[in-house]
C-alpha cells in the first residue's frame, strides 16, 4: 500500500465509524459482539483505541528502525503477551462504558487526521524504516513491520472488528 491508499483507507474507516455510531441505538451498543467477550460499545472503543496504538507505535519504530536493534525488544514483548491481552481487554471495557460514542467518533477524528498529516510529512525512507514487533500481540502484526505498515495497521484492525459488531 502507498501513503494515499492508506490515507483514503483511513478516511473511508472514518466515515464508517460514525456511520455507526449515528445509527446504533443504546440496545445495539449494548448488544455482544460477535466471536469477541465485548459488547458492540467496547468494540468499538477498541477500534478507535488501534488507532491510538498507531500514534504511539510510529515513534518507536522510527526510533529502533534507525537503530537497527529491534530483535530484543520484541522477543521482550511478546514473552509478555498474556499482561497485554489482559489489559488491552479490561482497557477496551472500561474505556468503552467510559467513553460516549460522541467522545469516541471525535477521539477518532482527531487521531486520524493527526495520522494523515503526520503520513504525508513522511518521507520514501522514513516510511521505509522496520523494526520488529512483537507479532503474538495481533493477527496483523507481522515480525517484521515499516513505518508504512504500521499507518496500515489501524484501518486493518477497524476492517477486521467491524465485522464483529453486530449494529
Amino acid at each position: 500500500m502507498n501513503r494515499v491508499e492508506i490515507s483514503e483507507e483511513m478516511r473511508r474507516a472514518q466515515a464508517e465509524f460514525h456511520e455507526i455510531v449515528e445509527v446504533a441505538s443504546a440496545q445495539d451498543l449494548r448488544r455482544r459482539s460477535d466471536g469477541t467477550r465485548w459488547t458492540n460499545r467496547q468494540l468499538l472503543f477498541h477500534i478507535v483505541l488501534g488507532y491510538a496504538v498507531v500514534r504511539t507505535l510510529l515513534p518507536l519504530v522510527h526510533a529502533l528502525g534507525r537503530l537497527g536493534h529491534s530483535r530484543g525488544f520484541a522477543a521482550v514483548l511478546n514473552a509478555g503477551h498474556y499482561p497485554f491481552h489482559l489489559i488491552n481487554y479490561l482497557g477496551s471495557c472500561a474505556g468503552g462504558q467510559i467513553l460516549s460514542t460522541r467522545a469516541m467518533a471525535a477521539l477518532l477524528d482527531r487521531t486520524i487526521h493527526v495520522l494523515q498529516r503526520d503520513l504525508v510529512r513522511e518521507s520514501d525512507s522514513e516510511l521505509a524504516l522496520t523494526m520488529h514487533f512483537p507479532a503474538t500481540w495481533d493477527p496483523y502484526f507481522q515480525p517484521i513491520m515499516s513505518v508504512i505498515d504500521v499507518y496500515h495497521f489501524g484501518t486493518q484492525h477497524f476492517d477486521h472488528h467491524r465485522r464483529q459488531l453486530t449494529v
